[in-house]
């Protein structure tokens, strides 16, 4: 029988369950429990904004999103966004998805952590951006019913939440802080780490190698 939280319907398919397990596997369970409710927030906000999402490329956006951060599956020199998107590119495509699917849960991922944009992309782009937004910084939180609310936390709970997703996402970024520029993922490092020195975006157009 299909999971139903919030009255939201977890597809019943093999890819869901794939997805499941191999996150499972990856995360822990901060990052697993966030991951589900990414889905269900995005879920129920673009319900109300009247976006029609396929749910099973809305599943594997939002249980990939944070993939990038795990052990598993992040790479040392390029940002953790794009080893999620990558991750979930493929896994789409070794089930059967077209291209065209999987790129756009690729911008969804890779997007999740630029403000805006992912908005007025396809509805399975911001789907995941809607997800993320409410549960790491409670935007739109009115979107949301308190009884949806306390559904979706009672099924995944958020002890601690906040300080432990930012632990998450330091030591997942730490050892390649260059690839956090331009992004807001560098507050993470200058909050956690005294030495860690953002690049100045000014300066770097100043010394460029151009000749004035």
């Amino acid at each position: 029988m299909p999971e139903s939280i919030a009255g939201i319907t977890l597809p019943d398919t093999r890819l869901v369950r794939e997805a499941t397990d191999l996150v499972r596997a990856a995360a822990d369970e901060t990052l697993f429990h966030h991951s589900r409710r990414v889905y269900l927030w995005g879920s129920l906000r673009a319900a109300a904004r009247g976006l029609e999402v396929d749910p099973e490329l809305a599943y594997v956006g939002g249980l990939f999103h944070d993939l990038g951060l795990t052990a598993a599956h992040a790479t040392k020199d390029r940002r953790f966004e794009i080893d999620g998107a990558e991750a979930a590119r493929t896994f789409l495509l070794d089930h059967g998805r077209t291209e065209a699917e999987a790129r756009n849960v690729w911008l969804a991922i890779a997007l999740h952590t630029t403000p805006e944009v992912p908005h007025h992309l396809a509805p399975e782009v911001a789907v995941v951006s809607l997800g993320v937004e409410t549960d790491v910084l409670g935007l739109d939180l009115a979107e949301i019913t308190e009884q949806q609310r306390a559904d979706v936390v009672a099924a995944h709970p958020r002890p601690d939440f906040k300080n432990r997703i930012l632990k998450a996402f330091y030591e997942g970024m730490a050892d390649r802080p260059d690839t956090t520029f331009g992004t807001m993922n560098d507050d993470v490092l200058a909050h956690f780490d005294a030495a860690f020195r953002r690049k100045d975006f000014v300066e770097i157009i100043r010394n460029s190698p151009w000749p004035e």
